[in-house]
């Protein structure tokens, strides 16, 4: 092991370094024994440059599928396209109102420490736009993840990188093939601008993007399909909401609704998450809550690791990489 492995070996112990320990070796245990994983992320983890690290888990085959948040796709895309123009704002914690409007009317979107220009929603636009048209005019439409991946094929797109090709981790899934589910993706600056440029009329109507059941249907053969060649699959998830429980339900949806009955339960689930364990709260839903659902088996490893996961994600897939 490197350097990192050897740390986490000799000094997370206990509490939430345990857990953080205990997950990464029982997610390299899945591998090691023919599985595989499934990257379910919410938050803004794209904005905190998870691609760093999490690009190389996806080259190296530690991760076969990933559901994000909508926001978390097209981030990547800015923070690829425009992270030399981004702005720093590292006492975040102490400004004003009236900063904040400084922020917005220089034309910046902060999220946390880091300010988004509008101008990269604007250069992404211009070519999203064509996209979109023509798979709306030909009636040919498209999953949110397969117009990423067709931006990132178009002739000369790489002079626009601002950082290296190794630090994004759509262009790392683009390259290996990888769907990227993104429930609810109208919720997010591209959704937001597709709706503007139907109601300009400048696209013939919504029909160019496909739809969320699409979605779910595409996961669920792609989890019958693993199943079917007998591959054990996880699910490793960074923080809550829809990009977790969208995902995990496939398994219910096939066993209880679609009575596949040789359909097995996910077999691997660890979740980074600080949302405290509350009534009725997904995101802080203990991991045995799971069971009652069918989504998981009694049996089934579970970790749910209580922190932040801009800090713990890149340590566990650092210990998985072997560093």
């Amino acid at each position: 092991m490197g350097c990192i492995s050897d740390f986490m070996e000799s000094n997370y112990r206990h509490f939430n370094a345990r857990e953080t320990l205990d997950a990464a070796k029982a997610w390299r245990k899945l591998i090691d024994q023919g599985g595989t994983m499934f990257l379910a992320m919410g938050g803004a983890m794209s904005t905190a440059e998870i691609g760093i690290s999490l690009a190389e888990m996806i080259r190296q085959g530690k991760i076969s599928a990933v559901c994000c948040t909508a926001a978390n796709l097209e981030e990547d895309l800015f923070n690829l396209f425009d992270h030399d123009e981004y702005r720093m704002e590292p006492g975040y914690r102490d400004l004003s109102p009236a900063q904040e409007m400084k922020l917005y009317e220089a034309g910046f979107n902060r999220v946390t420490d880091t300010c988004i220009p509008e101008g990269v929603f604007r250069r992404v636009q211009a070519r999203m736009i064509d996209l979109w048209r023509e798979a709306a005019e030909a009636g040919r439409p498209r999953f949110p993840w397969e117009f990423a991946y067709a931006l990132l094929d178009q002739p000369g797109i790489e002079e626009l990188f601002n950082i290296p090709r190794e630090h994004s981790w759509v262009l790392a899934a683009k390259e290996k093939g990888l769907p990227i589910y993104t429930p609810g993706w109208e919720d997010c600056t591209l959704g937001n601008i597709l709706v503007s440029e139907v109601m300009r009329g400048n696209l013939p109507h919504h029909g160019a993007v496909r739809r969320g059941t699409e979605q779910m249907e595409h996961l669920a053969r792609w989890y019958a399909d693993l199943a079917g060649r007998k591959i054990p699959v996880g699910f490793f998830q960074i923080g809550g909401g829809i990009s977790g429980d969208f995902p995990i339900c496939v398994v219910p949806m096939l066993i209880q609704d679609l009575e596949c009955k040789e359909i097995p339960f996910w077999a691997y689930f660890a979740q980074i998450s600080d949302s405290t364990t509350s009534y009725g709260s997904y995101s802080g839903a203990v991991p045995n809550e799971k069971i009652t659902w069918g989504k998981l088996d009694p049996g089934t490893p579970r970790f749910m690791i209580e922190s932040d996961a801009s800090i713990v994600a890149p340590l566990i897939f650092s210990y998985v990489l072997g560093r």
